[in-house]
């Protein structure tokens, strides 16, 4: 089921759930779709997307001006986005910055180049959970598989993600966990911490809380 995170007469906030792509897929009916069914009564535009194993926030606009606002916002860079990630595997670095032109690989596959064409950047903190590593992924641009790609390069590809080498799991831990955004002159801010998965234990919510306070980060500078 699709949960409904926040509603107003411009966007809806939904928390998309793992393992459920955007748009219909053989005879899965994915995000669009289920929201069609389920409330037939309102028109939704999609403004962004999940891969299909990402759970989380999701803003679909409810009407055109709105779907054009946010286009235009996304396309400006100007809406400030959290995942979280999790990994087997010791990352190369614990924080930092990936960057590199995105270009399409074997499988399905994306790689980062060092071309300026397709460019992505993203940035995160780590720190070590459970045995695990937990990433809080900063996306400043918003390419195709680009968080995957770049926890892949510093040696920690997500736990379920076989796509990308990640460990074997019942799910893909890539979860979008914060959005916020200025609307009508007000900032609004919206968290939604993960609740399907073996990874995301009892714990987790009061590690992130105390790990990944927002107000205690200095997150580099945009470039």
């Amino acid at each position: 089921m699709i949960q409904i995170i926040f509603r107003c007469d411009d966007y809806w906030l939904i928390n998309k759930p793992a393992g459920m792509s955007f748009h219909a897929e053989s005879d899965e009916v994915g995000v669009m779709q289920s929201l069609a069914d389920m409330y037939p009564d309102v028109t939704f535009y999609p403004v962004h997307r999940l891969d299909k194993m990402t759970s989380g926030l999701l803003i679909v606009a409810c009407n055109k001006e709105a779907a054009a606002t946010f286009g235009f916002k996304f396309e400006k860079h100007d809406i400030e986005k959290r995942y979280l990630a999790i990994s087997k595997r010791k990352p190369k670095k614990k924080q930092g910055t990936v960057s590199g032109g995105m270009q399409p690989s074997r499988r399905g596959q994306w790689k980062l180049t060092q071309e300026a064409k397709n460019f992505a950047v993203t940035q995160f903190f780590s720190s070590a959970f459970q045995g695990n590593r937990v990433f809080l992924v900063r996306p400043l641009t918003g390419k195709t598989h680009q968080i995957r790609v770049a926890l892949k390069s510093i040696g920690s590809p997500i736990l379920g993600d076989s796509r990308y080498g990640g460990d074997e799991s019942d799910r893909g831990y890539l979860h979008a966990y914060a959005l916020w955004f200025e609307w009508n002159g007000e900032v609004r801010r919206y968290t939604c911490l993960p609740e399907s998965g073996d990874g995301f234990s009892s714990d987790f919510a009061d590690f992130v809380n105390t790990q990944f306070d927002e107000s205690l980060l200095k997150w580099p500078s945009k470039k």
